[in-house]
């Protein structure tokens, strides 16, 4: 028996919630790491925004493709799935949060740090991440233990609007989205402290260097160029001097803009703006501006940031406006990476022989 996480974001809790809650399903991008679970193994279920241990689910049989919605979710995505029979389901309000003594201290990859530290995260950063045995057992037990006789963890008036569900309605489905309630005037020039500044530059000089070990051309604006190369040596001669692109001058000048463009040929692969200000508005408008701009275009859309902003970021990708681009949902397009995970991404050894998909296992989608 193995243990796996199984993570629910607010809106997938409740539809889980009101199903027959015997189809636990992944998106298609965790195929592979669905192809390694047996019957018999344990689903550990966390809910993101919350940062609560909640449920327990038995795999029965599995995987096994299905585009049939059953999360009560238009268009569900969820296509990669196994009949579960639930072993615990805790209602939020039950659920044990992450940072409760006995569950800090009582997991491996938190009780080594304060309570402050986000370098956890990176273990909650995507379903299907296996869990180390004694961590699995140490969860169930007491997930078992809280479902029998447990206290409630009541919900703040914080925790209460992170619950809160926002709906925008369009043409073929309804879609979630978030209302940031601290938004403040985003059109007004935020003051980028320097060590914030030389570490956004150190970022885009990672990412370079990591699309440059797998082969890609490297665009950086011009304006952040000479920075770049303080940090990147421009490794086999990657970085472009102009864009071989062919695009209208509006669609060129945003382009132009974005902090770094992975591409084969003549065409993008991916693209990254580094979120450095508090706001994390300013590069993710520039994606939705692409999007609005070339709707048909298919690139792979990243938002880089601390950990410290992740949810933030996930809270602007989600906003209302973002939802009723022509392509669909910023959300659908754009994911977040972690500063933490480029740099554990560059550390791999055999980079050179790796796919662009790699960054797929790293990126975190606002679900």
């Amino acid at each position: 028996m193995a243990y796996f996480i199984d993570l629910f974001s607010p809106e997938t809790y409740d539809a889980f919630a009101r199903s027959p809650r015997d189809i636990s399903g992944f998106r298609l991008r965790h195929k592979n790491a669905a192809d390694k679970i047996k019957p018999g193994d344990l689903f550990v279920c966390y809910l993101t925004r919350l940062s609560r241990w909640f449920g327990v689910l038995e795999v029965i049989d599995g995987p096994f493709i299905d585009n049939k919605p059953v999360f009560v979710i238009e268009n569900d995505p969820f296509v990669v799935r196994f009949r579960v029979r639930p072993k615990v389901w805790l209602s939020a309000e039950m659920g044990i949060p992450i940072h409760d003594d006995e569950i800090w201290t009582g997991l491996s990859f938190t009780r080594e740090l304060h309570k402050g530290s986000l370098n956890w995260t990176g273990k909650v950063r995507g379903s299907l991440v296996r869990l180390e045995d004694d961590d699995g057992a140490f969860l169930t037990g007491k997930l078992i233990a809280q479902a029998a006789q447990g206290k409630a963890y009541p919900l703040s008036e914080q925790d209460r609007r992170k619950l809160a569900t926002h709906t925008v309605n369009r043409p073929e489905k309804v879609v979630n989205v978030s209302v940031p309630e601290d938004a403040g005037n985003i059109l007004t020039a935020e003051v980028i402290p320097e060590v914030e500044a030389r570490e956004s530059i150190r970022m885009q000089a990672l990412i370079a260097t990591i699309g440059a070990r797998m082969g890609m051309s490297i665009w950086i604006p011009r304006s952040d160029r000479a920075a770049v190369l303080g940090e990147w040596e421009n490794e086999g001669n990657s970085l472009l001097e102009r864009l071989p692109l062919n695009y209208d001058d509006t669609t060129l000048r945003t382009i132009e803009q974005i902090d770094v463009l992975w591409l084969r040929g003549r065409s993008i692969t991916r693209a990254f703006e580094v979120e450095h200000t508090t706001s994390v508005y300013s590069g993710i408008l520039r994606m939705a501006d692409l999007l609005a701009l070339q709707p048909n275009m298919d690139i792979k859309l990243h938002i880089v940031a601390p950990e410290a902003r992740r949810e933030k970021v996930f809270q602007e990708i989600r906003r209302p406006v973002f939802s009723l681009l022509d392509k669909g949902p910023l959300a659908e397009s754009c994911t977040y990476l972690s500063y933490d995970s480029l740099k554990e991404l560059v550390a791999e050894k055999h980079l050179s022989h790796l796919s662009d998909t790699v960054l797929d296992e790293y990126a975190e989608e606002a679900e």
